[in-house]
């Protein structure tokens, strides 16, 4: 493919899949494996990193908005949960990378295959059933144990699949901690930034992103897409039911990944 052309087609699908994540208040990010992996003919090896890259400029371009009309008072309430959170991240996000660079290509597409379904079914239960409880009490020490617990857990996935891990971070902070649901969005992205970062590098030190036109040519132009069709997903919002929309594109993501791997599963038995 053509780097102008590529270029372009990033640019043209990372917008839309920007508005799907804006929508449902993620990134976008489990739905833009199955593009890579598809119309760019990337192998699993070779999206995952280029995956964590996009979510990267679309997870700072999120925070920089959301930031100055963020209730701060009311996050400084949750640092030690957020801090939790982040610490088990990043050591999740570092062994996640790690067992990427050990596993076969086979071997990684079936473990994407099994989360990419995961998260599509945690959509199409949300749409039924939202996301909303008090939160579970324990004591201080133990809930920051459970937060590095859940963080590790956490980190691993998004290291595996190249996404922030939001679909999986704001269910956490509603349904353990009890944070409101608008808190927890920001708060998500405040924990996915430096998850992120540790997975790039550690995918960066397995030999990811060697060739820099790859970030010209197809990282900053689908990331670009991604927030411009984040914005507009943002304000689509008040006119498209979430219920419905989750349960769409639950529906949707788990056919994406079940086909991407039938038809990777038939590329590599030729």
């Amino acid at each position: 493919m053509m780097n102008g052309k590529k270029s372009l087609l990033a640019l043209l699908t990372g917008a839309p899949i920007g508005c799907l994540g804006g929508l449902i208040g993620l990134g976008g990010a489990e739905f833009r494996l199955p593009v890579l992996m598809g119309l760019f003919k990337y192998s699993a090896r070779q999206a995952v990193p280029l995956n964590l890259a996009v979510s990267l400029i679309t997870l700072l371009s999120s925070l920089v908005f959301r930031l100055p009309n963020a209730p701060l008072n009311q996050l400084v309430i949750h640092i030690p949960v957020i801090l939790s959170l982040i610490v088990g991240g990043m050591i999740g996000a570092y062994k996640g990378a790690q067992y990427s660079k050990h596993l076969s290509e086979q071997a990684l597409e079936k473990v994407i295959l099994i989360l990419l379904i995961g998260i599509g079914l945690l959509l199409i239960t949300e749409s039924f059933y939202p996301v909303v409880t008090g939160g579970i009490p324990m004591p201080v020490l133990l809930s920051f144990v459970v937060g590095v617990a859940l963080g590790l857990g956490i980190g691993i996935v998004s290291s595996l699949l190249g996404v922030a891990g939001g679909e999986l971070i704001i269910p956490t902070l509603i349904l353990v901690y009890g944070l409101d649901i608008k808190i927890a969005g920001t708060a998500s992205i405040i924990i996915s930034l430096p998850t992120v970062l540790i997975g790039l590098l550690r995918h960066r030190s397995n030999g990811a992103f060697s060739d820099n036109q790859e970030v010209r040519t197809l990282v900053l132009p689908m990331g670009i897409g991604s927030i411009i069709g984040s914005f507009i997903g943002g304000a689509l919002i008040v006119y498209v039911s979430s219920g419905v929309l989750k349960l769409v594109l639950g529906t949707i993501l788990i056919i994406s990944a079940v086909k991407m791997y039938l038809k990777s599963k038939r590329k590599h038995s030729i």
